[in-house]
């Protein structure tokens, strides 16, 4: 079949809006009608180039849609299911996957930089020839094909574009919050960045009712905005001694668990700064993969928890769901994410709104 796709030929260049082909389904494949996915950060790193990745590309990797066809070994799901996409469809017995560290799944790890499916091939083509998968979904698209273990089911009952923020950003700071280093009642949390990452850790930490959660960002408009998501304190970086005031606002410790999404070095720094000894620190951001970074030492001592975390430890078949319902019961923020819905033809001008820092979250939304 046929559909339209927005693809990425040169980093630095715009999208092109092209016709693109899937000729047929593997037998553990996926075919999703799309109909909402959000434009996230690491989107923004392939489309500028601090991603590497094999071009032609089309990027995307935040979606839900309906499901419009299986392979002949799928059991799932089956055609009419509404699903929200995974980019980690960990094989389940691999090395990693039997360590309990499925974000770490050997076949997804092998093939997913290749821009391939993880039986190694592709699946769409222009003109004949083949266009690389993001992040095993490619969801930039008008459809995208992604393997079964990368097709969530969840309630028809939650809106599409809503839905799709929950496949990457709500769930990674959703399980960092909780299960990575999962906050305590009475706790004082710290947020270092209020984009969409840092609001969904606040409101993850919230759930379990810590003392003070401290945001801290550059931006008022943004801090403002943590406020409606359960921050008690907000701090403008720019306007004093943040440090200061962290310590000011935990008995002059520090934070009990620190949560890094920024993706700035200057934030990793401050966030480990920020942490009193015995801390949980959880660096969420990402900068571009070559790029060394230097901590002043005594921020690492003092019997620091430290993790990086690229998933939060999420489990996309037990999480999206529970999710989805938390949304439906209202429990959880999804409407104040969206800063706008977009066509595809408008993919090039969300994007520099994210660039920009003018948007939370745009949204591509298809027609039903």
């Amino acid at each position: 079949m046929k559909f339209r796709a927005a693809v990425l030929h040169a980093a630095g260049q715009p999208l092109a809006i092209e016709q693109v082909e899937v000729p047929s389904l593997a037998p553990q494949d996926v075919l999703i009608r799309v109909m909402a996915t959000g434009l996230c950060h690491t989107d923004l790193e392939l489309a500028r180039g601090s991603l590497i990745r094999p071009l032609p590309m089309i990027p995307g990797h935040e979606a839900a849609g309906i499901v419009e066809a299986v392979g002949s070994q799928v059991t799932r799901v089956r055609p009419g299911d509404h699903v929200i996409c995974s980019w980690n469809p960990s094989c389940g017995h691999c090395f990693y996957c039997e360590e309990n560290l499925p974000i770490l799944c050997e076949p997804i790890g092998k093939y997913q930089p290749c821009g391939l499916l993880t039986d190694g091939k592709p699946r769409v083509f222009l003109d004949g020839k083949p266009v690389g998968h993001f992040m095993m979904i490619s969801s930039h698209s008008e459809y995208c094909v992604v393997p079964e273990a990368g097709a969530v089911p969840v309630m028809k009952e939650i809106p599409f574009d809503r839905a799709c923020l929950i496949g990457c950003g709500v769930a990674t700071c959703f399980a960092a919050a909780t299960r990575i280093a999962p906050v305590t009642f009475g706790s004082n949390v710290l947020v270092v960045g209020c984009g969409a990452i840092g609001l969904n850790v606040i409101q993850s930490a919230a759930l379990a009712h810590p003392r003070r959660i401290i945001a801290v960002d550059l931006d008022n408009a943004r801090l403002a905005l943590a406020r409606e998501f359960g921050a008690t304190d907000t701090i403008n970086s720019a306007e004093g001694d943040a440090g200061e005031a962290v310590r000011e606002l935990t008995a002059g410790r520090g934070a009990d668990f620190a949560y890094e999404a920024a993706g700035n070095e200057k934030a990793m720094q401050f966030t480990l700064e920020a942490a009193r000894p015995g801390a949980h620190v959880v660096l969420l951001g990402k900068l571009p993969v070559n790029q060394h970074v230097s901590f002043r030492w005594a921020t690492l001592v003092g019997e620091k928890n430290i993790i990086r975390s690229s998933y939060g430890g999420a489990r996309p078949h037990r999480d999206f769901p529970q999710l989805a319902q938390a949304y439906l019961d209202g429990k959880l923020k999804l409407d104040e994410l969206i800063s706008q819905r977009i066509s595809l033809d408008q993919i090039n001008e969300g994007y520099a709104a994210i660039e920009q820092g003018h948007a939370i979250r745009s949204v591509v939304v298809f027609n039903a």
